[in-house]
């Protein structure tokens, strides 16, 4: 379970926002500029709240009022972003080991097949990022992310840097993920047709504040 309840002043622009879900995708929808991303960013620890708290699963990762704040790097959470930020100089190969290598974990090659096998991208591994199409780039950091073991994957607009095409070409890898690796994902974005197809609990954002909260027939037509 996911619950935050957070404070947080980001130069004029402020956030005050309560979330608690239990469902496997959570996803925060709202318009550029709405503090999805500072949300989740909290969530990483890549920020800290002014006030208040964050957990999952009842392990507190911020609270204010006992002065805890764990470090982003030993939060075990997964974070893809828009833009993917593989190293161009690794291989694919190298790029998915990254996780796994920060987090001081032992090599497992029957589960980098696995994940491999996943996202369709055993086919890629000893290519560099430069070679790659973007659909293909992200499915890469999705691999990246699900081999550090995380407990909580952060997906920031993984299809808004996309077009059309390659958009309908990751979105089904995003279904296989939550169906078949058990992990929970808080998945942001501003396209309410890609939340219906992933996520099952709906946050609505806008000017840094929760409207709504509730399933995906809060999202637009």
């Amino acid at each position: 379970m996911l619950r935050m309840d957070v404070i947080k002043r980001l130069g004029s622009f402020s956030i005050e926002a309560s979330i608690i879900s239990e469902d496997r995708v959570t996803g925060l929808f709202g318009m550029s500029g709405a503090g999805k991303t500072s949300l989740v960013n909290m969530i990483a620890g890549l920020l800290q709240p002014d006030r208040g708290i964050i957990s999952i699963d009842g392990d507190t990762l911020d609270d204010t009022t006992a002065s805890i704040h764990v470090p982003s790097h030993r939060r075990r959470i997964g974070y893809v972003f828009q833009d993917a930020r593989l190293f161009p100089q690794m291989s694919v190969r190298q790029n998915l080991d990254y996780g796994r290598r920060m987090n001081r974990l032992e090599p497992n090659a029957d589960e980098q097949t696995r994940v491999a096998d996943l996202l369709d991208i055993g086919q890629l591994l000893d290519r560099r990022p430069g070679h790659l199409s973007g659909g293909e780039r992200q499915r890469i950091a999705l691999g990246r992310a699900l081999l550090a073991k995380p407990r909580m994957l952060l997906l920031d607009e993984p299809l808004g840097s996309l077009d059309v095409e390659r958009k309908a070409e990751i979105l089904p890898y995003l279904i296989r993920l939550r169906d078949e690796t058990g992990v929970p994902m808080v998945y942001v974005s501003h396209n309410a047709d890609e939340l219906r197809q992933l996520a099952g609990h709906i946050v609505l954002i806008k000017r840094g504040r929760v409207i709504a909260s509730g399933g995906t027939e809060l999202l637009p037509s």
